[in-house]
């Protein structure tokens, strides 16, 4: 995360304390989203994006490992072309105001991108062009648990009212970036699309060095075995975890929380459990 980006996160952060809960999220087009990461003008500005060819697209829900993914996607992207993928902009798109489309739009290829994004969502460019999109689903149960503790760290997102209260409004949709299960209809609908590829974090966690070799492959990157052994190595949760007061400053700790398979057992009630479809 460039340090520029870095300030301005901490900078909305200062803005939400002093913001009401019931200010803090807005609806564009139906759907809830963060009124200072992602004001209506940093969506408007989203539509008019051109996509290319060569970008490497990277979506997920949030709290599906995105934040993960994107160390992983830049080691992949450092190794295979000898750049240092540190970007000069966050990859999510829904945190580009007009300034920002201006670097994006000069910047060189393979340009980094990602969005939390339903499919119907995307800029159809991303579609016309072809781009390559590797999409990350997760455990749903995992997920809410995820969602409801990054919810009560991050300021900027209301604080729930209580983990029986938050599952009700994830259950319904009422968060941010709307409902996780549209969301994942939406990408399954695109799942014989050659230029879409689905893998989930479980899969992930288990081996991470089949997933950086398959994740390499669909984006068309030539790593050796040894590459690849050394970008999982460097990838596992936990030590992304240990380097992410580096990476993200005072939000480590909140992005990267646990990062586990099977923590919703530690919060649901089993009529909770039941309710999932």
């Amino acid at each position: 995360m460039s340090s520029s980006f870095s300030a301005k996160i901490q900078s909305k952060m200062e803005l939400a304390k002093d913001m009401k809960e019931e200010d803090k999220l807005y609806r564009y087009n139906g759907v809830l989203y963060p009124v200072l990461m992602s004001p209506e003008e940093n969506l408007k500005a989203m539509e008019r994006l051109e996509a290319r060819a060569d970008d490497v697209m990277l979506v997920a829900y949030p709290k599906c490992g995105f934040n993960w993914m994107v160390a992983v996607l830049r080691k992949i992207i450092a190794q295979a072309t000898g750049e240092k993928a540190e970007s000069k902009f966050p990859p999510l798109m829904e945190f580009f105001g007009t300034e920002m489309l201006q670097v994006i739009h000069q910047a060189p290829s393979p340009r980094f991108l990602g969005t939390h994004m339903h499919p119907d969502n995307i800029p159809e460019s991303f579609t016309a062009k072809k781009t390559k999109m590797l999409v990350i689903f997760r455990n749903p149960k995992d997920t809410v648990v995820s969602f409801y503790h990054f919810s009560n760290k991050n300021p900027v997102l209301p604080t729930a009212k209580s983990w029986d209260c938050f599952f009700s409004e994830f259950m319904s949709g009422k968060v941010p970036w709307g409902s996780y299960f549209d969301h994942v209809l939406g990408w399954e609908k695109r799942m014989d699309d050659p230029n879409v590829m689905i893998v989930t974090f479980e899969e992930l966690k288990q081996d991470l060095s089949e997933g950086v070799r398959r994740v390499s492959e669909f984006f068309g990157f030539s790593l050796s075995d040894a590459q690849v052994q050394t970008i999982a190595e460097e990838s596992t949760f936990n030590a992304m975890k240990e380097s992410s007061k580096a990476s993200h400053g005072q939000m480590g700790n909140v992005f990267f929380r646990k990062g586990e398979v099977g923590d919703w057992k530690n919060h649901f009630t089993l009529a909770q459990s039941q309710a999932y479809p």
